[in-house]
């Protein structure tokens, strides 16, 4: 049975990260704090630690229920941990405001022709 586990390599094993890498990149950037506190990679982790990550500008609060240090399928990887409610709401919430920025503005019905162009460049000043 395993007491605990580097954390760079439980978010490895939890399949929040690709490679150990990019899990070694993302702690040594300060994307994950342990209790609330910036964390080393060579941090040990155990059952009932709580993680705040930063993926891509979206924050999660999980809680560690499980331990590993091998990288399984994903529907085993999930069983090693759980998202707080108030992250849960908070992350879809994120989430919807990006969706609602990122309307994608009204596009032209067509490429703008040899006299657009040269009304725009003269519109710059060029």
């Amino acid at each position: 049975m395993i007491d605990s586990v580097r954390v760079d390599r439980w978010l490895w094993t939890a399949r929040f990260y690709k490679t150990r890498r990019l899990a070694l990149e993302a702690v040594v950037g300060g994307k994950v704090h342990v209790s609330g506190h910036r964390v080393k990679p060579g941090r040990r982790v155990s059952v009932g630690d709580e993680l705040c990550l930063n993926r891509a500008g979206i924050e999660m609060t999980i809680v560690i229920c499980g331990l590993s240090t091998q990288r399984g399928p994903a529907s085993s990887a999930q069983q090693l941990y759980r998202e707080t409610e108030d992250s849960c709401q908070l992350r879809q919430s994120q989430i919807e405001q990006r969706r609602l920025i990122s309307q994608p503005a009204p596009r032209p019905d067509r490429r703008p022709g040899k006299k657009d162009r040269r009304d725009i460049a003269r519109f710059r000043g060029h």
